[in-house]
C-alpha cells in the first residue's frame, strides 16, 4: 500500500452520464464477510443463498479484468479502506461511530475500541467489513461476553453487501451522495465509504460537494440508495422512488442539486414496493445514449414525478401523466429512445430479470458488461448493436445484484 500522505495523481472525480466512457470505478472483492454467510444468517444479512467464496472471487476478478481491459482504472474498496485507516484521525473517526455503546453495549465498548484501534490497517479494514465474533475477541473481553453469547455470535456484524458498491454511494456530476440505507443490515456500509471519502488522499482534498448523506446528520425517515440514482447529462438525474429510496430523500437530493446549479430536473420513477423492483437499476439500465434495457412489466407501470426548482430556493413536484420513458427521451433531447426488453418468453424474461439481466454496466457508449447466464437478453442487446462482454456469475449473483450494482463509477465522461 502507498503511504497515506503520498499524493496520488487521479482523473477528475465526477460522473456525468450513465454511458459515457468510464474512467475510474470502485469495486469490492468478496472476502471475509461472505465466508461468514450461513443458511441460518443469510436472510438477516440479505443474501438469497450462501456463497462459494473462492469461486465468487474468481468471477469478480474476471469482471475486473474486463473493465481494466478497456483502460479503466479500477480501485478496490478494501485497499482504499485499509489505506484510509493508516491515518490515526480516520481510524478514530470511524471507530468512535462504529463501536458506540449503543451499537456494541456499554459493557466492553471502550475495550473494543482499544483493541481494534491497535490493529494493523489491513486487518482493521477486513474486520470493519467482515465482522468480529465472540471467539475472536481478546481474552479479557471475550471472557465476559462469552458467558452470555455463543462463540460464533457477531459482536460486529459482517457486511456482505458492501460487495455492491453502487448502493452505498453514488456520484452525480461533480459531487457525491452518501446513501442512507433502508435495511438496518446495510447501514454501516456507508460509514466505511464515508471514511474513505473524508480521509483518503484520493478524495480528501478534492473539494467534492456532498449532495446528500453523512453519518453525523439525522436523516429522519429519509432513505436513499445508489442503485436508484442515474445522472443522465443535460442537467437531468433519474432516481428510483420506492421502498429503498423514498420521496423524503429524493426531495432533499433535488433541493441540494438545484441550489448548487448541478441539475435542472430530477425525474423520479415511482417503483412498486416489491422484490422485482428493489432499485431502478434492477429493471432499467442504459446501454447507449439512446438505448435502454428494461423489464417491461415494471417499467411500463412506472409513474413519474418531476422535481424542479420552485424559483424561490425550494423544490416543486408534479406528477406526470406521460410514460416514464417518454419523459426521459424528451428531456435528453432524443428523437427516439430504443428499448430492449428482457429477453425470452414471459417465464424466461422473469428469470433473466431476477438474474440481473437488466442490471448491466456501460463501459463506453454501446459497450456493456453483463452476466453470461442471461442469454436471451444478451442476444437481444447484441442484435440491437450493443457490444456485450459477459462473465460467469453463478456465485456473485447470490445477493441479487448485477454488473451495475457491483460497480461504483467515480469518473465518467459525459
Amino acid at each position: 500500500m502507498k503511504p497515506v500522505d503520498e499524493a496520488v495523481a487521479a482523473p477528475s472525480l465526477g460522473v456525468h452520464s450513465e454511458v459515457g466512457t468510464l474512467r475510474t470505478v470502485m469495486v469490492h472483492r468478496p472476502g471475509l464477510a461472505h465466508e461468514r454467510l450461513s443458511p441460518s444468517n443469510r436472510h438477516e444479512l440479505l443474501f438469497d443463498d450462501v456463497v462459494w467464496v473462492r469461486r465468487a472471487q474468481h468471477e469478480h476478478d474476471a469482471l475486473v479484468d474486463i473493465i481494466r481491459g478497456r483502460d479503466v482504472e479500477v480501485l478496490r474498496f478494501e485497499d482504499l479502506l485499509a489505506e484510509t485507516l493508516e491515518d490515526p484521525v480516520a481510524r478514530d473517526w470511524i471507530l468512535s461511530r462504529r463501536l458506540r455503546p449503543e451499537e456494541v453495549t456499554a459493557v466492553f465498548s471502550d475495550e473494543l475500541v482499544a483493541w481494534m484501534g491497535a490493529m494493523p490497517a489491513d486487518e482493521l479494514a477486513a474486520r470493519l467489513t467482515g465482522g468480529v465474533t465472540v471467539r475472536e475477541l481478546p481474552a479479557g473481553v471475550g471472557a465476559v461476553v462469552g458467558r452470555t453469547l455463543r462463540q460464533a455470535e457477531f459482536v460486529i456484524a459482517p457486511l456482505p453487501n458492501q460487495l455492491y458498491t453502487r448502493d452505498a454511494s453514488s456520484w452525480i456530476y461533480g459531487g457525491v451522495c452518501i446513501s442512507s440505507m433502508y435495511w438496518p443490515a446495510r447501514r454501516k456500509e456507508t460509514l466505511n465509504v464515508e471514511a474513505v471519502y473524508r480521509f483518503h488522499p484520493r478524495f480528501r482534498d478534492a473539494g467534492v460537494p456532498i449532495w446528500f448523506g453523512g453519518a453525523d446528520h439525522d436523516w429522519g425517515g429519509a432513505t436513499l440508495e445508489g442503485g436508484d440514482i442515474m445522472p443522465m447529462g443535460e442537467g437531468v438525474v433519474l432516481v428510483g422512488q420506492g421502498r429503498r429510496s423514498n420521496a423524503l430523500a429524493v426531495s432533499l437530493l433535488a433541493r441540494n442539486l438545484f441550489a448548487a446549479g448541478a441539475a435542472r430536473l430530477v425525474l423520479a420513477a415511482v417503483l412498486p414496493r416489491d422484490r422485482a423492483a428493489g432499485h431502478l437499476d434492477t429493471v432499467l439500465t442504459f446501454c447507449d445514449r439512446d438505448l435502454v434495457t428494461v423489464f417491461e412489466p415494471v417499467v411500463s407501470a412506472i409513474k413519474t414525478v418531476r422535481y424542479t426548482p420552485d424559483g424561490d430556493g425550494g423544490v416543486a413536484a408534479q406528477l406526470s401523466e406521460r410514460p416514464f420513458l417518454d419523459e426521459v427521451r424528451d428531456e435528453l433531447g432524443l428523437t427516439d429512445l430504443h428499448v430492449v426488453p428482457t429477453g425470452g418468453d414471459e417465464f424466461e424474461a422473469e428469470r433473466n430479470q431476477s438474474d440481473d439481466g437488466n442490471s448491466v454496466i456501460a463501459l463506453a457508449p454501446g459497450v456493456v458488461l453483463a452476466y453470461e447466464r442471461n442469454e436471451a437478453t444478451n442476444t437481444m442487446l447484441k442484435q440491437a448493436g450493443i457490444e456485450v462482454h459477459s462473465i460467469i456469475a453463478q456465485e456473485l449473483g447470490r445477493g441479487r445484484g448485477g454488473g451495475h450494482c457491483l460497480t461504483c463509477p467515480l469518473s465518467r465522461d459525459s
